[in-house]
């Protein structure tokens, strides 16, 4: 019986193009999250965006709003310089 909520190891493991194997590891490690139902772990469709990474974490915000203002403030000049062109 399918559960079009959620896919499998196997299902996820052919979209990122790595083997079942590499997928459990990511589930232990905390990279992606499941949930295990008997034996098998499965994953929600809604949480694919992040294991896809399509998804942009708090942090990985919080990095890339740093290094805009570092760029900002050792290259400002010349950007401005460049948006004047």
């Amino acid at each position: 019986m399918e559960n079009k909520e959620f896919i499998s190891t196997r299902e996820l493991a052919k979209i990122l193009g790595i083997s079942r194997v590499a997928v459990f590891r990511k589930i232990k490690s905390g990279k992606i999250k499941a949930k295990k139902i008997g034996r098998n772990f499965v994953i929600s469709k809604k949480d694919l965006p992040a294991v896809l990474g399509n998804v942009v974490s708090e942090k990985q915000k919080n990095d890339i709003n740093q290094a805009v203002k570092k760029a900002v403030h050792q290259y400002g000049e010349t950007f401005r310089l460049l948006g004047q062109e």
